[in-house]
């Protein structure tokens, strides 16, 4: 008995994450490496000019560069988990490292718009899909109780680099063209390769173990290897399904004050600095709230589905409050309303990834982040067009910001529809739940053992 206890203790343990240690070095990696994925992607918008004048294409032609870049993220978010789960995370994200540092310096050697598509859009794009996810996945992997401070943490970067990275480019542009500053900027890029290195590697999951061990020369076993590394079969769990909805949802709305509250400002009667000093301050408390959500909820007063929900209403609530604090003309209120939204906006992203594991458990989790990702970057795309079309519409922009808010708060409804999310303590996660029933499996097995005749030393006796 007392050699089997420290197998099962050891398991509980790598299903949990050891809580720290190497994890905080990966916290710092994860630190770098959003902020020269997400970083980068907020601040190409300084190449926007130099590219309508050097092609002397129209402003929508440019446009789709980034676009193609955040969708090829999003889109190649699964394939990364998979290679995850197939092989090695740390050879994963170096890879993505080395392709998104390659697609800016290809960039700069752009002739037209379809090489910029292909190399900014499409291999950088490409890189930045193999890097976070895995990053993600691997922090989370490391803590338990410390998971959301750390992963807030770590996200915190995307805000800062912004506010770096925009006076920055501006700088490599005006001193070395925009061909030398993309060339420079892919170099750049490459530091994401160290950060990969850090990853230590860990256990296989236990559904990829299983499937290489069994005969890959039927097409019917090679698509259920694909699928088990897709973790596919979360499709048809409705936990899993509920929350992708509820995420979903959220993003059709959460990034419309990003593209529209400087616009809508300018046309209420602030001038350009006003403005922009607005979505400053949002940004800045988005980084406050980060951090501040993260060490709030592993203090463990409260469920992780639970703060999510409070925050994301609240988020949806202040949406729907920016346009009307501006109706009167006072600044003042629009700041404060500004404050308070970047403030739970910035809360909540530190909680979405962070109720994975409570959902589908710690060995499923590289899988279900890609997938989240996948599924979420529609609505992503949508919710923008849409609200650009209900100002095109209405002539101002309070629809669609009531609109926006309106989705998070149906997205908080969504979540209330989650199996036992009304129970005070979080249900077992698939993972420690099967980890508990082999426990009790094994204990009544050695107490069956324990109770039967002992044939071995009576024959010794005799």
């Amino acid at each position: 008995m007392t050699k089997l206890e420290p197998k099962a203790e050891s398991q509980r343990d790598e299903a949990e994450g050891p809580d720290g240690g190497w994890g905080w070095v990966l916290v710092g990696a994860l630190f770098v490496s959003t902020s020269l994925v997400f970083g980068l992607m907020r601040s190409l918008g300084i190449f926007f000019v130099e590219f309508v004048q050097y092609f002397e294409e129209s402003a929508q032609a440019i446009s789709w560069i980034s676009s193609t870049g955040l969708a090829a993220q999003q889109f190649f978010s699964p394939l990364g988990a998979a290679l995850c789960n197939a092989y090695d995370a740390r050879v994963v994200v170096m890879t993505g490292g080395c392709l998104a540092g390659l697609g800016l310096i290809l960039a700069s050697q752009a002739t037209c718009l379809a090489h910029l598509y292909l190399t900014m859009g499409l291999i950088s794009g490409f890189g930045w899909g193999l890097v976070f996810t895995p990053m993600v996945a691997t922090v989370m992997a490391h803590f338990t109780r410390r998971r959301a401070l750390a992963l807030g943490l770590g996200f915190s970067s995307i805000g800062l680099s912004s506010f770096a990275f925009n006076p920055l480019f501006q700088l490599l542009v005006e001193m070395y063209a925009w061909r030398g500053a993309l060339l420079i900027l892919g170099g750049l890029s490459l530091n994401i390769v160290p950060c990969g290195a850090l990853i230590r590697q860990r256990r296989r999951p236990k559904v990829a173990a299983k499937v290489d061990s069994e005969s890959r020369s039927s097409c019917a076993a090679a698509l259920h290897r694909v699928s088990s590394y897709l973790e596919l079969s979360l499709l048809l769990e409705r936990p899993y399904v509920t929350y992708t909805l509820a995420i979903t949802l959220l993003n059709v709305g959460y990034f419309v004050p990003y593209f529209h509250l400087v616009a809508h400002s300018r046309q209420v009667g602030f001038s350009e600095y006003q403005a922009a000093f607005v979505m400053s301050a949002a940004g800045a408390a988005d980084i406050f709230g980060r951090v501040v959500s993260g060490w709030f909820s592993d203090l463990g007063h409260f469920r992780l589905i639970h703060l999510m929900s409070v925050w994301t209403a609240l988020a949806g609530v202040f949406i729907m409050l920016l346009p009307v604090s501006s109706l009167s003309g006072s600044y003042s209120a629009l700041m404060a309303i500004s404050l308070l939204y970047g403030l739970c906006s910035g809360a909540l992203t530190s909680l979405v990834f962070a109720v994975i594991p409570m959902i589908v458990g710690v060995g499923r989790m590289m899988g279900a982040l890609g997938l989240l990702q996948l599924i979420e970057s529609s609505a992503g795309l949508l919710g923008t067009p849409l609200s650009g079309w209900l100002k095109d519409v209405t002539g101002s922009y309070v629809a669609s910001f009531v609109v926006a808010g309106s989705f998070a708060i149906l997205s908080t409804l969504t979540m209330a529809s989650l199996p036992h999310f009304f129970s005070r303590t979080d249900p077992l996660a698939p993972d420690r739940r099967s980890l508990d029933d082999k426990d009790k499996g094994l204990q009544s097995e050695l107490e069956q053992m324990n109770s039967l005749p002992s044939y071995t030393n009576q024959s010794g006796a005799e």
